[in-house]
C-alpha cells in the first residue's frame, strides 16, 4: 500500500467511524427517536438528558472512541508505508477531521448529525494531549461556573487551539496543520451551536444539573 492510498484509506475510515450515530442507536434500543426529544441532537449531551446517565455516558465514551480509533489506525497504516513522521502526523489529523465531519454529517441520517464535541475529544486524545487538556479545563470551568453545557462546549472549542498555540509557542515548533485543525473545528463548533447561542442570548437555554430540557 502506498502512502497516498494509506492516507485516503485513513480518511475514509475516519468518516465511516465518525458517522456511526451511537446516540440515535441507543435511543432506538429504548424504543424512541432521540431526535424527537430534548434538544433533538443525537450527541452525548442529549443522550444523557433523554436516556439517562446509564446510557448517555456510554454514548459519550463511544463518541470519543470513534474519534480516537481512526487516528490510531491511520498512524499504523501510514507508518507502515515508510512515510516520514510529518506525513504520518498529517494523515492522523486528516483521519481525525474526517471522523468529526462524519459525526456532524452522518450519511445514515441524511447527513444530519451531532455537534462533534465528544468526537473531537477522542481525536485530540490521539493527536494533541495539550489541546485535549486545554479543552477539558475550559469545559469544566465554564460548566461549573455557568451550568450551560453548550457554553462550556464553546469554551472548550476555543480552549483547544489556544492550548495548542501556547504549547507550540513554548516549544518554538509550530505545527500549522494541527493548529489549523483546532481552528477549523472551533469554527464548526460555533456553527453547529447556532441554536444554542440564540437561546443563550435570549436567556432560554436550559442549564445543566436540572430536569428541564430545551425545545429543539
Amino acid at each position: 500500500m502506498t502512502t497516498t492510498t494509506a492516507i485516503l484509506a485513513s480518511i475514509a475510515c475516519g468518516y465511516l467511524c465518525g458517522s456511526v450515530p451511537f446516540g440515535y442507536l441507543a435511543g432506538k434500543l429504548k424504543g424512541l427517536d432521540i431526535r424527537q426529544h430534548g434538544s433533538g441532537n443525537i450527541g452525548a449531551t442529549n443522550a444523557i438528558r433523554v436516556l439517562g446517565k446509564g446510557i448517555g455516558i456510554p454514548v459519550f465514551i463511544l463518541d470519543m472512541l470513534k474519534g480516537w480509533l481512526p487516528v490510531w489506525l491511520a498512524a499504523g497504516w501510514i507508518a507502515q508505508t515508510g512515510a516520514e513522521i510529518e506525513v504520518v502526523s498529517i494523515g492522523k489529523v486528516l483521519a481525525g477531521f474526517a471522523a468529526v465531519i462524519g459525526h456532524m454529517f452522518t450519511f445514515w441520517l441524511g447527513f444530519k448529525g451531532g455537534k462533534g464535541i465528544a468526537t473531537t475529544g477522542g481525536v485530540l486524545l490521539g493527536i494533541s494531549l495539550a489541546g485535549m487538556i486545554g479543552g477539558w479545563i475550559a469545559f469544566l470551568v465554564f460548566l461549573f461556573a455557568f451550568r450551560y453545557v453548550s457554553l462550556a462546549s464553546l469554551a472548550a472549542a476555543v480552549g483547544v487551539p489556544t492550548a495548542m498555540a501556547i504549547q507550540m509557542g513554548r516549544e518554538g515548533r509550530w505545527d500549522y496543520v494541527l493548529l489549523g485543525f483546532g481552528l477549523v473545528v472551533m469554527v464548526l463548533a460555533f456553527i453547529r451551536h447556532r441554536a444554542n447561542i440564540q437561546r443563550l442570548i435570549a436567556g432560554t437555554e436550559s442549564r445543566a444539573f436540572t430536569k428541564k430540557t430545551p425545545k429543539s
